[in-house]
């Protein structure tokens, strides 16, 4: 009966830790796991409880002890210790190895002996353990299970037995000493399952992990004699504390405004994003920034600006078909809060719906002329180098259509010519791209001041996948030898691979939902392969994990601001805007990101430098005003683009989308 109480009782506690593990693993499934270096070796330590259970028979204990009726079944809980190393060479699959002891001991049940006396054994047995075992995580977590096998060396053999003399006594007599026939080594398997909690930062180069597991040790190769059948399977529980150090870590550093504090300068700080670095000290750098979480899709409450200007055809004065023009009936229901609702799929889709916007300018000045009876316009018409008259006869053509179609007053309506618009593209002594240019200055500039004719459209759209949620991977040659061409593979931890490339580009990126598709989240081995100019094959390598929001659909703010040809100082109307409408929208801990654009037109680098200050003259008054107003805990991140075509918001083949491409796009994330 008190054999089966005790196995009973250790059932039920088993069956309470597997289920209390299987809920931790469920749970650990679902969390965001944080980016973290990842150190190949472990070394540590561990402790456990070993549940022993004896089964079949014991009775000679060595050549002078016999106990009159033998001993089959019994219980135990003893100590477990041991030095630990752990080698990951990847998310799923490594190998740890446990150098300790093991305690056998327990106690038999007891018995009586023939004289119906009662009798009693108790054992102390103790192993030194060698136990090798393969460690896979098949979630690439912090669940993992283990398979292995054991060494052990006896060092302990003692026994306890206790006879009465007869029955109803209780004065019992001792008898102690060592087993004889010990088998000095065993060779057993044993399963289990444990869970890494971290217990260090996550940006921490030193990882330190704390684990509980659990262990079964089946009775086979674990008989600790030679004779009779005593045999002993364990359960063990316990505790790993294991210390790990990770790659360097590369950090991504953006501005974050904090409020003045009075007597300190400094009120800029900087927040680090974890990027994992692979053989830093080789002869390329390569890093991955990957997002901290995905949105799935985010919807832009978006400020779109209108550029004021009309495009002409060469040599002609007629308004473009591009254009949308109304009938005189048709523009007397015209609202432009019929242009709000927008669908993007990409950030190259801002075109083709922004452009829906542009190519009601005509429409949207001639209603709101017409809800503000006291505003008055100026068109002045440029004929990029034909004659002020051409140019004049353009104006007359926008000012006609604003008449005839809006019932605007022409006394409102002011109209210039000029060879050359007042803000040129083309350049005295140009001779590069002369065609682009010229499509640029051949234009009607619509010039009010009346505010309200030209503010920027308020428009809602939805974004697949905006700039934050996108993997961004550098690569850089470190020697005088340059890397002309690379490839990705993005291999997940079930080795499903993703092949990106080829790239010529020192940065590119690629968007987190292409990489995740339909998952939750992933861990994602990348591995770049590089070509250099004199033929060498550079590979490295690099860990991430994504995952996405929990809410589908984020909502944010995005303002736009222009800029006019090869210039990177901000338009001075746009300041007063970026201060008194763009700034109020930031919360304390929110998420600001500028990228700075450009046309195709020109080189490369100047493009990707100019986008660079062009974003940083926005960033500069944000933080000014951020810094005025109290703001706190802002993360600003910065990105110049230049024109490269997948991250342009337009394309680039008439004069008006390479005017738009001109921008700096600003980005409001809430906290």
């Amino acid at each position: 009966m008190k054999n089966k109480l005790y196995q009973s009782f250790a059932m039920k506690q088993y069956s309470f830790l597997l289920i209390l593990l299987f809920v931790i693993t469920i749970t650990s499934s679902n969390a965001q796991i944080a980016l973290r270096p990842q150190p190949k070796f472990w070394f540590g330590m561990s402790g456990a409880a070993n549940f022993n259970f004896f089964t079949g028979t014991t009775q000679t204990l060595n050549s002078t002890v016999k106990a009159p009726t033998a001993f089959h079944k019994g219980v135990g809980v003893a100590p477990y210790a041991s030095i630990l190393m752990e080698y990951r060479p990847n998310p799923v699959l490594g190998f740890m190895l446990n150098l300790g002891y093991d305690d056998r001991g327990g106690k038999f049940d007891d018995v009586n002996a023939p004289c119906n006396c009662p009798a009693k054994l108790k054992t102390n047995l103790g192993y030194a353990v060698i136990e090798p075992s393969l460690r896979i995580a098949p979630f690439s977590n912090s669940f993992y299970f283990f398979v292995g096998g054991g060494l052990g060396y006896n060092v302990r053999n003692r026994f306890i037995y206790e006879q009465t003399q007869k029955p109803g006594d209780n004065r019992f007599n001792t008898s102690t000493g060592s087993f004889s026939n010990i088998n000095k080594t065993t060779l057993s398997a044993h399963a289990g399952l444990g869970f890494d909690i971290h217990l260090s930062a996550v940006e921490s180069r030193t990882q330190v992990n704390l684990s509980p597991f659990i262990s079964y040790h089946p009775y086979f190769g674990r008989a600790p004699r030679s004779v009779e059948s005593w045999s002993i399977s364990t359960l063990r529980v316990g505790l790993a504390l294991k210390f790990g150090k990770g790659p360097a870590i590369i950090p991504v550093i953006a501005n974050v405004v904090k409020p003045p504090v009075e007597g300190k300068k400094d009120t800029v700080a900087k927040v680090i994003a974890v990027v994992v670095p692979i053989d830093a000290n080789s002869d390329a750098d390569f890093s991955v920034r990957a997002p901290i979480a995905i949105p799935v899709k985010r919807k832009f409450n978006e400020s779109f600006p209108l550029r004021n200007y009309i495009f002409f055809k060469e040599g002609s004065t007629n308004i473009q078909g591009k254009y949308v023009t109304l009938t005189k009936a048709e523009a007397t229901n015209f609202q432009e809060i019929q242009l709000r609702e927008a669908d993007p799929k990409t950030l190259s889709g801002r075109s083709a719906r922004q452009l829906t916007v542009y190519y009601n300018i005509l429409n949207i000045l001639g209603d709101r002329m017409r809800k503000n009876p006291n505003s008055n316009i100026t068109l002045i018409g440029s004929s990029a180098g034909k004659g002020p008259e051409l140019g004049k006869a353009s104006a007359e053509s926008v000012k006609k259509y604003l008449v005839d179609v809006f019932g605007i007053s022409a006394s409102r309506i002011t109209t210039e010519g000029r060879n050359q618009p007042i803000i040129a593209s083309e350049q005295p002594g140009e001779t590069n791209d002369l065609e682009m240019l010229r499509d640029g200055d051949r234009r009607v500039d619509i010039v009010s001041n009346s505010k309200e004719l030209l503010a920027p459209l308020e428009i809602v759209a939805l974004q697949e996948d905006p700039l934050d949620s996108r993997v961004i991977i550098n690569t850089k040659s470190k020697t005088a030898d340059p890397i002309t061409k690379w490839n990705l593979q993005v291999i997940d931890e079930k080795g499903v691979i993703q092949n990106f490339g080829p790239y010529t580009k020192e940065q590119e990126n690629i968007a987190g939902n292409t990489i995740l598709g339909n998952r939750a989240e992933g861990d994602y081995k990348i591995i770049m392969t590089a070509n250099t100019r004199d033929g060498k094959t550079i590979v490295k390598e690099s860990n991430i994990h994504l995952t996405h929001t929990v809410k589908p659909i984020e909502d944010a703010l995005r303002f736009s601001v222009l800029f006019d040809f090869d210039r990177s100082v901000s338009v001075s109307t746009y300041e007063n805007f970026l201060k008194n409408v763009l700034v109020p929208q930031i919360e304390d801990g929110g998420t600001v990101i500028i990228h700075g654009h450009t046309d195709i037109i020109g080189s490369e680098d100047y493009n990707k430098n100019l986008s660079a200050e062009r974003a940083n003259d926005v960033k500069k008054i944000i933080e000014a005003e951020l810094l005025r107003t109290g703001k706190k805990n802002v993360k600003i991140e910065i990105f110049g683009f230049g024109g490269d075509p997948s991250t342009a918001p337009f394309e680039n083949q008439y004069p008006e989308e390479r005017f738009y491409n001109r921008t700096v796009i600003i980005d409001v994330v809430p906290k």
